[in-house]
């Protein structure tokens, strides 16, 4: 009985085949590229209509906006929450629909080339969001009872932190509700990431005093001010750099945990002027092993001990976000990879994420949460991003397969 369930599903996949290329373009037609989040409502009715197209009940939240410097912003943000089937325990499929700015002209007119779907968002990852609404659509077609609900979670602003997003809808107690897991379509590259890194990132304001340079001395500079502010935060970095996490990662030098300073850095006004101004950023990137509060901490008391010595400094947080490691043994993981394993012929392995993910959001309410998606890690946010064609349509098949099982296996939400 299970193995006709299971070719029903699959065969539903199969019809559906050009709808879900002709919807993954649709998405990628929309320019939702974030900042500035301009056409977010555009592709938000696009997911709606398809949800209700297929029968699904949805709700659209809008996130309010904050009111930074005075000014409202001018664009909103909407989450898109739908379920299929009954009961309380949930399994979370879970993406976003925003994407990076376009690096090419022309990245937002989708096109088909030798198999592969090319276009802004392909890989990360409007074909996964796409490839789990229609794993719904097929366990639905298929006329399949599970014992429990699918629950589908569309959100913007991943790329920037996600603060307007999944954080929002964990703020306000709806994100994972009853959940008992949660799978990420990120451009995984075939494998599955059971784990990613934290981050804590700031921006640091070194206060100074401009003067023309032949009256230097009446001037404060900042940029030489900088320099003792990094020079601390070298000795910091060679003691943080030194460690390495146990979840598998390759090379074995992205295994170190990471403390990077100066991704952007400004400063000065011309040549003859005592800088009166300068930041830089630092992204410090935090094994499972590490905590991010202690991290956190470590890195703000040592600035603050510099401004104890004399050094103006202003400090931003510009994001910050928790580790997650989940043991590849878990039920769900190896139900995932069964199922990889059972479309694929290969069984997949499993990394952890040299980045951030919202897998986090779940995994601190207590949820096994896990990424795999159709997408490739090198070519997502690059000048010609793509996705195989063929992957989307596994991994639909996929996604349906492996909520199959976890929601007839009646997995219990862990207490």
């Amino acid at each position: 009985m299970k193995e006709i369930i299971r070719a029903k599903i699959l065969d539903a996949v199969a019809k559906d085949e050009k709808e879900i290329l002709e919807f993954t373009k649709e998405l990628i037609a929309v320019a939702t590229e974030n900042p500035p989040g301009a056409y977010y409502r555009l592709c938000v009715e696009k997911i709606k209509n398809k949800l209700s197209e297929i029968g699904l009940g949805h709700e659209v939240i809008e996130v309010p906006n904050p009111v930074p410097d005075g000014k409202a912003e001018t664009h909103p943000r909407y989450c898109i929450l739908s379920s299929f089937g009954t009961g309380k325990n949930t399994l979370y499929f879970h993406g976003h629909y925003d994407v990076v700015p376009a690096s090419e002209e022309g990245q937002f007119h989708p096109v088909v080339k030798n198999g592969n779907l090319y276009g802004r968002g392909s890989s990360d990852m409007k074909s996964g969001i796409a490839a789990m609404i229609y794993a719904v659509k097929a366990i639905k077609t298929s006329g399949i009872d599970l014992n429990g609900r699918i629950g589908l979670t569309i959100v913007p602003d991943e790329e920037t932190g996600g603060v307007r997003g999944a954080k929002y809808l964990a703020d306000i107690g709806v994100l994972g509700k009853d959940g008992i897991g949660m799978l990420l379509p990120e451009p995984t590259s075939g494998v599955i990431w059971n784990a990613n890194r934290g981050a804590i990132s700031l921006r640091i304001t070194i206060k100074g005093k401009p003067a023309h340079v032949c009256l230097h001395f009446q001037g404060i500079n900042a940029f030489e001010n900088m320099h003792v502010v990094v020079g601390e935060l070298l000795k910091l970095k060679k003691e943080v750099e030194s460690r390495t996490t146990n979840y598998n990662l390759k090379p074995d030098q992205a295994r170190h945990s990471i403390l990077m300073m100066g991704g952007q850095t400004i400063g000065g006004s011309n040549f003859n002027t005592v800088p009166g101004e300068c930041s830089f950023t630092i992204d410090r990137r935090i094994n499972p092993e590490e905590d991010l509060e202690i991290e956190k901490q470590r890195l703000l008391t040592l600035l603050e001990e510099l401004k104890k010595n004399g050094i103006d400094m202003e400090i931003e947080v510009l994001q910050q976000g928790e580790s997650v490691g989940v043991s590849k043994d878990h039920p769900i993981a190896q139900i995932l990879a069964g199922n990889i394993m059972a479309i694929t012929g290969k069984r997949p392995k499993f990394e952890m994420c040299p980045g951030l993910l919202e897998t986090r959001f779940y995994a601190k309410k207590g949820m096994p949460a896990f990424a795999y998606g159709p997408g490739l890690l090198s070519v997502s946010h690059g000048p010609d991003e793509y996705v195989s064609v063929n992957n989307i349509l596994t991994c639909t098949s996929i996604y349906a397969l492996t909520a199959l099982d976890v929601l007839s296996n009646g997995e219990k939400k862990q207490p």
